[in-house]
């Protein structure tokens, strides 16, 4: 856009054409593209705690009831309606109303206490904590619209609580009164101090005589008006009514002092008008009652597989499987929950059993009283009248005994289902395929999902995704119960029930065990069993929970050579049942060949692959395993296993020695042929002596039954050995060898018979003392080996026999002996001295310990040599002259003696102490040899004198160091130290001692102070004088933050006190799963006070305990105590997509995107680097982070230096301490370099060109010098404050465009419905817009004939289901010149709607005419102006078809981004100021739209207070140069944000009032106050009024607008003001008129003022540069094909491709064209321009004006025609010149990837149309649109009727009869009929 500008200055113009350009090229910003979007559970967030969620099973709408909110949400949890029910001014001591005399009265938060669907009269019934709990009355369809709400009846209508612990549980009822069906609804509650005293009570909903609404109709007192209530502490968890009864489910207390709870169920006709029928049944999970407390329930069938189940247990008789369940779950007074199920019929059963034993036989069953009535002080029995009623009275009677309870003994008790550590606090049961399916929601928000079978088990969790605390107590399912909707403290998630899809093989799929899934065979997918088409037949559908697939169970043969071929068979016992289409494969490796299955329906039978195909046997093997895969219909894995082909060759490896015995006794069956020395396959016709059959080892030639079976080492002693079968060998001589011969072999000499020798052989081995050895023996001439078996044991005397004793302790067949002479052990031959008498004396080498107490008792072990050979060879042991008993068990035989010290000798008064304190060890062994040791053993006195620390946790784990004298004495396995008794684990023993403490087992903490006592032995003790003392264990009040990634490095901050206690503090992770195999994870503390621990976050490398959903559990361990960390959750590690753009902008942002980073992590605890520079973390979303870069590359270290030689730096992003390289991004070139010789450089022949002109124009070149100078510093500052602000404002938008992104993500994106949509999609262009009959969907028909119309018109409609009749009557309109594009558009849309309900039977109408029109323009040689325009029915039908299928796909995919950017350049146009008059803005897209003037203003924040809607006030930013109507419209959409725009108040219809003094000022466009400019009014601003930052301004709804001036002195006046068109706003119109106009001044002022001027177009760069990320969002999700592409695009642009192979003349282009304008230009290009046709807003003429560029920027993206551009083109289109190529490239991508995707066959498009229909068909105004359709008939009758008389099939069909008959009907007329 600045070449416009720089195109005024003629002098500079041709020098700085190029330089130019680059600079434009340098200041136009960079686009990121982003991924596709992934999906992700649906969610809804509140403001506050969801109190209760009930759901409409008729419109499938959630109603949520949250602390003072009330929301209304669709399926999909988006935001119908809303209202806000609270703060409000309210106390528990005043009655309602309140009013000013309530003194105590506050702003009070309402709790939502009970929600109810009332459907018959579109009614929701809302019960809060305010004002007693009074209720009111909503709206079904919008909850804003409150109906009805009194709070001045009084107690009568106090219905639920004032407090938020008390429960309130309700349901709808009847009540009969004079054969009046009235509506009502039963509530149980428990006790407030001020509320209603009532139990249980029956509420009206609407006002009858004397009662008003939600009167309490029936007084009971048994049930109602006791105090009992506070006694019992009832707490109603569910009510629900079945068969005529109301069942209520609650705990309560007996009443007694004893707190205990128990459960009861309780039951009444649902009629009985005084609660006569009031039964209470106690309720027991376990058979002990250890689960007593109910807390959520669920009724619903059994399904066969659990009815089954209970009824095969004897407590229940028979339950069939449409029988209901209760479903509950109970807590017990440990911290553990269980699941019970109680069939409702036996509950049923009970009850009556409890009152006909009341009503008939005294309350006695089974001779005992178990009937009493409950809440009852009188204490006489209340069944004591034997009345004999209980079947005529069945609801009970006044005279019958009431209410009723069941005793304990008499309680229904079931056994738990499932038991869990931790609270379930809610459930819900699904059946599928008669399996019943339960989801259990805990205390932890998890959601478990159990199989209700005969041994129900926890098979997986809801979702990994579900955040916040506990899950409430309303677990739904959605009206199809495909999904389900958890809701935990502020959050809906919507979750799929079952997740079959993600498991991609059967193995995956049926360890899942998930009863909603199974393998479909044929069809290699897992699925649920209506999804797998052929599931019905046998083994096409393998159950999950039933761990089997389809396998292979037997090959036949077994296995099979790898030298031959023939065929297998394979049987498979689940081989699904197959048809004659269906094809099987086998294949072998590599290896295809066909299967079938012959007789056996198990077997199936396939060829063998050719002996050159099968792989080569590996090494150390005698076989090859190849894997066998069974496929059917080609691609479809049934089966597979692996074939064993052997070899027989192969078999010898296994023992080399014995190679004809390995090769027949193989598994294989080979032979052996001893001629050939080969294994071959078994061969009948091979016969002779030298085959040796398999299995007949015996028969092998070989050499067996050597002697001796012992040879030592270093003497060669001689070897005989026999042979067998050796007949083939005679004449031949042998060798034998092995391996420690080294490569030596020796020669085999053969005795009589078949005897043979060997002469031995000197062996050399000393590793260990016995090896055994194996000979082989060769054939001397072969050099083959012939079997042996021949095994020697050979041994060396030496090894581990390094003395006399130890050598004389050896076993006598070794025959070692201790030679003299060598000193050494050896074999007796060897040694050439005789072996000795006696061995030499013992020598000691070690004594251990060398100090022992004075009271010894310890034990002395002694290390050296010939100590004995036995432990009766030691006679005798002293030490220091004192005895040692020897400890014999503890003998080593010569090398070590162990003996318990006795105490320290008492010495002799003429000898000094310190000479008898130590002394040497003297040991006296068999024989009287005697040793004495040179080491010398001393007793002294050890003295432990101190320790510390001096405190620690009563858990224990505290290490403390004990310090002293001689602590070193004896060994650390002697010593011993107790605290108190306590024993401390020794861990160190030395000069000091360290041991760990024992845990406190005493009662007072903290203890009293303890000794510490050292035991030395059996015999020494010593206290020390420093006490230690146990303290309280920390506490740890709470942690931040509370999750982490799988691979850890989060900083976790733990509170609390006592830390200071502690030594030692780490954070472990382990499995939950008791059966997993424990594997810790830990991290150490970091720092450490008294009050604050810090860790890192341990690495968690088990993936699947995150990914998977099995949660782990983590554990502080501070020394011994061991703390879990409640809610504390690992998430798997977030994944980052590849950056779509390396380049980093001028504006300095980088957007990396990926999935998961806010699930761990916050934007304070992110780090991102380039190169080695810091990084700004501006944004962090999960899907998204928003780095701003450093204006500077620098490198991070030396290698990442060396990456920069291409310019390449790492982009790091750091999570805690856990870094991840995204990928490398690079700055662009910027040459250093000045301009004044870049100029010469690069435009040589100019510079020359320019040097010869410089002689003649010197003079007037210097003055262009200092011109371009000027002009070049001008341009510079220019750019640099484009790039400021473009990286400025980016930054700003995006920071506030977070509040729209939240608001996205709670589902507040205001779509429209469907009606609404396809209405202005379809019909509001039309000039009657909104008044179009088909808009207002009201036809005028007099009542009389509106049955006759409407018979007429299902008439019509058939006629127009007939395609001969369609056709006829479009080619007869079509014809007509008088009707025209308008009216075709009109028809067409007409025809879309009364043709909705069979969009099938539309899209081949639709695609008839096209093929018409096609064939129409190809012979008309012009194929590429087909579609082009919307001038035929066919074309506007094609427009509806697509809007119609788009629908969905714009809700799930495209109108995110399409809102996104819509609100952000709403925002951006908003920033600024905005002409009112001239509808002209300082920041757009559109050159015509751009203010051309500096205007000054600044930003104001006003505190906006809505008149009746409460004290709190909302800060609303607005300009001072706005106009009044411009900040009431700013106030609005910021007050009613959440609000679609239908829904807020206009601007005409609110009065803003400004208070700044203690009178109020009414603010308004004009007024007597406004400005006199010439003949011109300026429009009053907040500028004019003199309003200040922060000022408050008050909004409130008027009638009318003229009180906008009621403060004016005369209407009169104020009309006089507007009745010409003489105002203005920011800029006088006639300026600009009198500037174009003006003829005076100089040509340089007039290019000076034009330069000025267009200066201000810089603006629409910065606009695009700052929403240039959102505009590339959109055109991604529009133009991406790796996300779900709609059916109907593949649909039709395949359709298009089949047309162009038919027509000889259409090309690529053509084609593309078609393309385009069939989808691109016909929708999106629509819906860009127009988001008021899919969202709820209202576009202004400037944002209009915008996104008509970026609309006609996506037009010229779809186009082949290449755009040159040049300084007369527009600059809308210069400003996206340099995306258009990659736009283009964008479309043609899209357009072949559409090409490579599945074919859509006609069936699944049918399929996904009718879906279409019945969805959103009963929407649709189709009478009326027939209706209309029949006018077009009516003005063409003649003409159609002549144009079916023509028509063969029409008349065949007789239509003309038919249409003449709607005519007669529809226009009351008599005709020819």
């Amino acid at each position: 856009m600045l070449l416009i500008w720089f195109s005024q200055q003629p002098e500079l113009q041709d020098t700085m054409e190029w330089w130019w350009v680059w600079q434009l090229a340098v200041v136009t910003m960079v686009t990121v593209f982003l991924g596709p979007c992934r999906g992700r559970n649906q969610e809804f967030s509140s403001d506050t705690v969801i109190n209760n969620v009930v759901a409409d099973p008729h419109t499938g709408r959630l109603y949520v009831g949250a602390v003072n909110r009330l929301y209304q949400l669709n399926s999909n949890l988006e935001v119908e309606s809303r209202a806000e029910t609270g703060p409000k001014r309210d106390n528990r001591l005043c009655t309602p109303p309140i009013t000013d005399a309530c003194d105590e009265a506050v702003e009070t938060n309402n709790h939502n206490k009970l929600l109810l669907v009332h459907s018959a009269k579109n009614e929701l019934v809302v019960c809060g904590s305010l004002f007693r709990g009074i209720c009111s009355l909503r709206n079904l369809s919008s909850v804003e619209d409150l109906r009805y709400f009194s709070d001045t009846n009084g107690e009568k209508s106090y219905v639920a609580s004032a407090e938020e612990g008390v429960s309130v549980v309700g349901v709808m009822s009847y009540f009969m009164k004079e054969n009046d069906n009235l509506p009502v609804f039963l509530v149980g509650k428990g006790y407030g101090s001020y509320d209603s005293t009532k139990l249980i009570s029956t509420r009206l909903l609407q006002e009858e005589k004397e009662w008003v609404v939600f009167d309490s109709i029936i007084d009971a007192s048994a049930v109602q008006a006791n105090p009992f209530v506070l006694r019992y502490l009832h707490d109603f968890r569910f009510a629900f009514k079945d068969d005529g009864f109301v069942y209520f489910l609650f705990s309560r207390t007996l009443g007694l002092q004893d707190n205990k709870n128990f459960t009861f169920i309780s039951r009444m006709c649902e009629n009985d008008h005084h609660y006569y029928s009031y039964t209470e049944l106690q309720l027991n999970c376990s058979a002990t009652n250890k689960y007593n407390k109910v807390q959520a329930a669920f009724v619903g069938p059994a399904g066969e597989d659990l009815a089954q189940s209970l009824s095969s247990s004897s407590q229940y008789g028979s339950i069939s499987a449409s029988d209901k369940v209760l479903f509950t779950t109970f807590t017990s007074d440990e911290d553990t929950s269980a699941m019970c199920m109680y069939p409702l019929k036996f509950i049923n059963h009970q009850l009556v059993e409890i009152i006909g034993a009341c009503y008939n036989n005294h309350g006695i069953i089974n001779n005992k009283v178990a009937v009493y009535s409950p809440y009852s002080s009188k204490p006489e029995e209340p069944c004591s009248t034997k009345q004999n009623k209980a079947d005529e009275y069945k609801c009970g009677a006044e005279f019958l005994p009431s209410p009723l309870a069941s005793k304990a003994e008499l309680a229904l008790t079931a056994e738990p289902s499932l038991v869990h550590k931790g609270h379930m606090t809610a459930v819900a049961v699904a059946v599928e395929t008669g399996h019943a399916v339960a989801f259990l929601g805990t205390a932890n928000r998890e959601v478990l999902k159990v199989h209700l079978s005969a041994r129900p088990e926890v098979y997986g969790q809801a979702s990994s995704e579900v955040s916040g605390d506990k899950v409430n107590k309303n677990l739904l399912f959605d009206s199809s119960f495909q999904h389900l909707y958890i809701t935990t403290n502020k959050k809906i998630t919507k979750v799929p029930v079952q997740t079959c899809h993600l498991k991609t093989d059967c193995h995956s799929c049926v360890s899942m065990k998930d009863p909603y899934c199974g393998w479909c065979v044929l069809e290699g997918r897992c699925t649920r069993k209506k999804d797998c088409s052929r599931s019905a037949e046998k083994n096409t559908w393998l159950w999950s929970p039933n761990q089997q697939c389809v396998q292979i169970e037997a090959f036949k043969p077994l296995n099979h050579s790898c030298k031959k071929t023939q065929q297998v068979d394979i049987t498979i016992p689940t081989l699904p049942m197959l048809r004659d289409h269906d094809q099987l494969l086998c294949v072998f490796g590599s290896f295809v060949t066909a299967a079938v299955v012959v007789e056996d329906p198990q077997i199936v039978t396939c060829s063998l692959p050719n002996p050159a195909d099968i792989p080569p046997t590996p090494e150390q093997q005698d076989f090859v395993s190849v894997p066998v895969k069974v496929l059917v219909n080609r691609t479809t894995e049934l089966t597979s296993g692996e074939y064993h082909f052997y070899n027989c060759a192969a078999t010898v490896r296994k023992n080399p020695n014995t190679p004809c015995i390995s090769c027949v006794t193989s598994q294989w069956g080979c032979q052996w042929s001893a001629q050939d020395h080969s294994c071959s396959d078994e061969d009948e016709a091979v016969a002779g002596d030298h085959i040796v059959k398999p299995q007949k080892p015996e028969s092998c030639p070989q050499f067996e039954s050597l002697e001796p079976l012992l040879i030592p080492v270093g003497y060669e002693i001689p070897i005989s050995f026999r042979g067998r079968n050796l007949d083939i060998y005679k004449e031949k001589s042998f060798s034998i060898g092995t391996e420690l011969m080294k490569h030596s072999e020796g020669e085999v000499t053969q005795e009589e018979n078949s005897k043979f020798s060997f002469m031995g052989y000197q062996f050399a081995y000393d590793k260990q003392q016995e090896v055994n050895i194996s000979f082989h023996i060769k054939d001397r001439d072969t050099e083959k080996k012939i079997d042996s078996t021949l095994t020697v044991m050979l041994y060396n005397c030496s090894v581990g026999r390094g003395d006399c004793s130890l050598c004389r302790h050896a076993d006598a067949k070794y025959q070692c002996v201790w030679c003299a002479a060598t000193q050494t052990c050896i074999y007796q031959e060897i040694c050439q001295s005789p072996e000795p008498a006696q061995c030499p004396k013992p020598e000691i080498s070690d004594i251990i310990p060398r100090f022992g107490p004075l009271n010894g008792r310890i034990s002395v072990t002694i290390k050296g040599s010939n100590m004995g050979v036995k432990k009766e060879d030691v006679k005798k042991i002293t030490v220091a002259g004192v005895d040692c008993v020897h400890l014999e068990d503890r003998y080593s035989v010569s090398t070590s003696v162990v003996c318990e010290i006795g105490p320290k000798r008492i010495p002799p008064h003429d000898l000094p102490p310190e000479q008898t304190d130590s002394g040497p060890v003297e040991i006296e062994v068999e024989g009287g040899r005697r040793g004495v040791s040179e080491v010398i053993f001393t007793y002294r006195d050890p003295k432990p004198t101190s320790i510390l620390p001096l405190k620690g946790p009563a858990a224990g784990g505290t290490v403390i160091t004990i310090e002293g004298e001689h602590l070193d004495t004896a060994t650390k396995d002697d010593v011993a130290v107790f605290i108190g008794g306590i024993p401390c684990e020794v861990l160190s023993f030395g000069t000091t001692i360290s041991c760990k403490t024992g845990k406190y087992q005493g009662q007072k903490v903290p203890s009293e102070p303890l000794t510490v006592t050292v035991k030395y032995g059996r015999n020494t003790t010593k206290d020390i004088s420093t006490p230690f003392q146990y303290f309280e264990n920390p506490k740890i009040s709470d942690y931040k933050p509370r999750s982490s990634f799988a691979w850890g490095g989060r900083r976790i901050v733990v509170l609390g006190n006592g830390f200071d206690l502690i030594q030692s503090a780490t954070m472990k992770v382990l499995p939950s799963t008791v059966n997993t195999t424990s594997v810790e994870f830990v991290s150490e503390a970091l720092s450490k006070n008294d009050t604050v621990l810090e860790f890192y976050s341990p690495e968690v490398n088990c993936c699947s305990n995150c990914s998977d959903g099995q949660s782990v559990k983590t554990l502080l361990q501070l020394d011994n105590l061991s703390e879990e960390l409640k809610g504390f959750n690992y998430h798997p590690n977030p994944c980052f997509d590849k950056l779509a753009k390396n380049v980093i902008t001028e504006t300095g942002i980088i957007i990396v995107t990926g999935q998961g980073f806010a699930k761990a992590m916050t934007v304070k605890e992110t780090q991102a680097f380039v190169g080695d520079a810091s990084c700004h973390v501006n944004i962090l979303q999960d899907d998204k982070l928003i780095l701003e870069v450093p204006s500077q590359p620098r490198a991070r270290s030396t290698q990442h230096q060396l990456d920069t030689t291409n310019g390449m730096l790492e982009l790091v992003v750091k999570f805690g301490q856990k870094e991840r390289s995204v990928g490398s991004v690079y700055y662009p070139r910027k040459d250093g370099i000045p301009l004044d010789i870049i100029i010469p450089a690069v435009i040589v022949p100019m510079v020359l060109f320019i040097a010869v002109s410089v002689y003649c124009y010197r003079r007037k070149s210097q003055q262009a010098e200092r011109e371009y100078e000027k002009v070049k510093h001008q341009l510079e500052s220019l750019e640099e404050s484009v790039r400021d602000r473009c990286k400025k404002e980016f930054t700003d938008l995006m920071i506030e465009m977070e509040d729209h992104t939240s608001d996205l993500s709670e589902g507040r994106i205001p779509f429209l419905d469907y009606k609404t949509y396809t209405d202005r999609n379809f019909f509001l262009p039309s000039k009657e817009g909104a008044d179009d009959p088909m808009i207002i969907g009201k036809i005028q028909i007099p009542e009389a004939r509106r049955a006759t119309v409407t018979q007429a018109l299902n008439q019509f409609s058939n006629l127009l289901n007939s395609k001969t009749f369609l056709i006829n009557f479009i080619h007869t309109l079509e014809s007509r010149s008088d009707f025209n594009a308008r009216s075709r558009g009109n028809f067409a849309s007409l025809l879309t709607v009364a043709l909705h309900g069979k969009l099938e039977y539309y899209t081949d109408i639709m695609r008839t005419l096209l093929l018409e029109l096609m064939d129409e323009h190809v012979q008309n040689k012009n194929p590429k102006l087909m579609l082009r325009r919307s001038e035929t029915v066919v074309e506007r039908m094609l427009c509806n078809w697509m809007s119609i299928c788009l629908y969905q796909f714009l809700r799930d995919i495209a109108g995110e981004p399409l809102y996104k950017l819509f609100k952000a350049l709403k925002h951006q146009v908003e920033k600024g100021p905005v002409d009112a008059r001239l509808k002209k803005a300082k920041y757009t897209l559109n050159d015509t739209r751009l203010l051309g003037d500096d205007v000054e203003y600044s930003v104001l924040t006003l505190q906006v207070l809505v008149h009746g809607e409460g004290p709190d006030v909302t800060p609303v930013k607005v300009l001072n140069c706005d106009t009044i109507t411009q900040v009431k419209e700013k106030i609005i959409d910021q007050v009613y944000r959440n609000l679609p725009y239908s829904q807020r108040p206009k601007a005409e219809g609110v009065a803003l009032e400004w208070r700044p003094g203690s009178t109020g000022q009414i603010l308004s466009d004009l007024d007597l106050t406004s400005q006199k400019e010439g003949h011109l009014i300026r429009l009053n601003t907040l500028a004019h009024y003199n309003v200040r930052d922060n000022a408050t301004l008050v909004l409130s709804r008027v009638l009318h607008t003229q009180s906008f001036h009621q403060h004016q002195d005369s209407h009169d006046e104020k009309n006089a003001l507007l009745e010409e068109d003489n105002t203005f706003h920011l800029v006088r119109p006639t300026d600009e008129i009198d500037e174009v106009k003006s003829k005076r001044g100089s040509m340089k002022d007039k290019a000076m003022t034009k330069a000025i001027t267009e200066i201000y177009l810089t603006r629409l760069l910065s606009v695009k540069g700052t929403l240039q990320q959102f505009v590339d969002d959109f055109f991604s999700s529009v133009l991406c094909t790796s996300s779900a592409v709609p059916p109907a695009v593949k649909y039709f642009f395949d359709f298009l491709d089949e047309q162009a192979e038919r027509h000889d003349n259409v090309d690529e282009e053509t084609l593309h064209i078609w393309k385009t304008n069939s989808l691109p230009m016909r929708f999106w290009v629509n819906i860009l321009r127009n988001p008021h046709f899919i969202f709820d807003v209202h576009v202004t003429e400037v944002v209009d004006a915008s996104l008509h560029v970026i609309g006609q920027t996506f037009m010229d993206a779809c186009t082949k025609t290449e755009h040159k551009l040049s300084r007369e083109s527009p600059s809308n289109k210069l400003l996206y010149a340099k995306e258009i190529s990659t736009y283009k490239k964008m479309v043609d991508d899209y357009y072949g990837g559409i090409r490579q995707m599945v074919p859509v066959s006609d069936q699944d498009m049918n399929t996904h149309l009718a879906e279409v229909s019945r969805q959103h068909t009963d929407k649709l105004n189709t009478q009326v649109a027939l209706h209309q359709l029949y006018q077009y008939a009516s003005k063409y009758f003649d003409l159609i009727i002549q144009s079916l008389d023509q028509d063969p099939a029409a008349q065949n069909r007789q239509l003309t009869l038919r249409l003449q008959q709607v005519a007669a009907a529809l226009e009351n007329k008599v005709t020819d009929l």
